[in-house]
């Protein structure tokens, strides 16, 4: 399998309606935060990222097509340096606010709830990622104007290191044209998937 889209976007900025599209289009898997629970044994494999210990992308994500949200995307400039051909998606809220709107409901709450310390992999899933949070995003992610200044900042340098040929800004919404320019594809007369709202998020996550 050749890893044709590479996601820069954070998480909560539609990457699980993007997954959906995504293997819709490239007829492969999507590597999503959802794979990872799935996979209990990449949590090693990413935990060796976080400590800054090389990894051999190509390898570890062969029986992918793309890759988006997190983890994925705190490592989105090595994972596209060892995939050159592939298009690097910065999928974005349409503001800064709307995504620090759904991270505070979703992902921030998650992370601050209790895991049951006899589940070793949720643990160890928990340990990395809060510490792939603290070091490639911001260790003040429980602060609003710092998680808005980290998501701003993220952005920015996706904006500055890749080139424009290469680069797709993606918002939710903006459905399957731009995908579909950029990956030299026909457009699907399927709808464009649209998943994992705020209500869906808190409710999978046992948040309500």
């Amino acid at each position: 399998m050749t890893l044709r889209v590479v996601g820069a976007g954070l998480g909560r900025t539609g990457t699980h309606s993007l997954k959906l599209a995504l293997e819709q289009l490239l007829g492969g898997p999507c590597y999503h935060m959802s794979e990872l629970i799935e996979r209990e044994a990449d949590t090693a494999t990413w935990a060796a990222a976080v400590a800054g210990e090389d990894v051999d992308w190509a390898a570890f994500l062969s029986e992918f097509s793309a890759t988006v949200d997190w983890p994925a995307c705190a490592f989105w400039e090595p994972i596209a340096a060892a995939h050159p051909d592939a298009v690097v998606v910065l999928s974005l809220r349409e503001s800064a606010e709307a995504w620090a709107k759904s991270f505070e409901r979703t992902i921030a709450q998650a992370l601050q709830k209790e895991v049951p310390p006899e589940d070793e992999g949720w643990v160890e899933r928990r340990r990395m990622v809060l510490a792939m949070v603290e070091s490639t995003f911001t260790p003040d992610w429980r602060d609003r104007d710092a998680a808005l200044a980290a998501y701003d900042r993220h952005n920015e340098r996706v904006r500055a290191a890749v080139p424009a040929d290469r680069l797709v800004e993606y918002r939710a919404g903006d459905g399957w044209e731009p995908l579909c320019t950029a990956l030299g594809l026909e457009i699907p007369e399927a709808p464009f998937p649209h998943t994992n709202t705020t209500a869906d998020f808190r409710a999978t996550s046992g948040l309500e």
